[in-house]
């Protein structure tokens, strides 16, 4: 059984500080893998990120669609249960990539954001369309956080923190990633993870890293330092499947998660992000490939995230949805089958 490396298991803090100043990796010592080579990460048989040039060609000259300055829905915010043990699968959209999975007892957030901006500033970058679909100080017990890299969108700093001080929750996250979170809460508590590695949660519940085709990065010096990761929950009530960001790379890693798991009861899977193709392609599936996905690894049902609540590329704020509805028509699934859930609103799977 492979297992995550709990920090107490890591090396002393100078020790790995000398390492990476060695390697040129700020974040991360480790062996070369087939996914490692030493200074950064990369996905094998894939693409790198595009450079400058071309994200500089893009903000010039790729215009996009212009966003209201807020998103409401005419949904409630939730307000949940403390607990769910009951035998079924709970999800609550909280917005962007953040949701509120409770199954099997446990309360799980997926790469939580409750900031105003997704930017390394408070005063400027994407700036949040709509209100969390939980208020913070409405959030039951945090158990688990799963994190799956370390873009602005998906790891907060501040968020963290405040998940720290009020819920002392244990976080989940690819190799390099703590090294980014002890700036800000030194003593939380984390298990890193390579792809393939497991954590055994304990009542019937285990944890598993799994690769997809992304890419990571805080700054324009530390690209690729530290990994990025899907994740596979396996519950009493089902296994779900949730990746936070990932291009569709022919849908090998869908194929590899239904090889290995034998499909899903719910799939968590990214619909926004993706115009234009040309500079998004090769890491942000569009909901069309999104579908693909969720047939090809056996998915029951899906929600749709990563969509309507920051302005990070260039298609519209409902065309996501607007899309996804053409894909699932097109290939003949039933709407109710994949969902991109609003803000508060949620999904019940027994």
């Amino acid at each position: 059984m492979t297992q995550g490396r709990s920090n107490t298991q890591a090396e002393s803090s100078s020790q790995q500080q000398g390492a990476r100043r060695r390697n040129k990796n700020r974040y991360y010592n480790g062996p070369v893998s087939d996914h490692f080579d030493g200074t950064v990460f990369f996905n094998p048989g894939g693409t790198p990120p595009k450079g400058f040039g071309e994200l500089l060609k893009w903000q010039l000259l790729d215009r996009g669609k212009k966003w209201p300055d807020r998103y409401d829905s005419a949904h409630p915010p939730a307000k949940p249960h403390p607990r769910r043990d009951d035998g079924e699968i709970h999800v609550t959209m909280v917005g962007h990539a953040t949701m509120l999975l409770q199954a099997a007892g446990l309360n799980i957030l997926t790469d939580p954001v409750w900031s105003d901006r997704v930017s390394p500033f408070s005063f400027i970058g994407p700036k949040r369309r709509n209100a969390p679909g939980i208020a913070f100080s409405d959030l039951p017990p945090i158990d688990l956080v799963l994190l799956t890299h370390n873009h602005y969108d998906h790891l907060d700093l501040a968020t963290l923190k405040r998940l720290r001080e009020d819920h002392h929750p244990l976080v989940l996250t690819p190799l390099g990633n703590d090294t980014i979170i002890r700036t800000a809460a030194p003593d939380m508590r984390m298990t890193v993870g390579d792809w393939g590695d497991r954590v055994e949660i304990g009542d019937g519940v285990t944890v598993h890293f799994e690769p997809c085709h992304h890419w990571s990065a805080r700054g324009s010096r530390d690209r690729r330092m530290a990994l990025w990761s899907a994740f596979v929950i396996e519950t009493p009530c089902g296994k779900i499947y949730h990746i936070g960001d990932t291009g569709y790379h022919d849908g090998l890693h869908y194929r590899a998660a239904i090889e290995k798991h034998g499909g899903f009861k719910l799939a968590l899977l990214p619909i926004g992000a993706y115009e234009p193709r040309w500079f998004m392609r090769d890491y942000h599936q569009n909901p069309s490939e999104a579908v693909e996905g969720m047939l090809a690894c056996g998915a029951e049902h899906a929600v749709g995230h990563h969509w309507g609540s920051f302005p990070l590329t260039n298609e519209a704020i409902e065309e996501p949805v607007k899309a996804l509805a053409e894909a699932l028509e097109s290939r003949e699934v039933e709407p109710h089958r994949f969902r991109a859930l609003l803000p508060g609103e949620g999904m019940t799977l027994v």
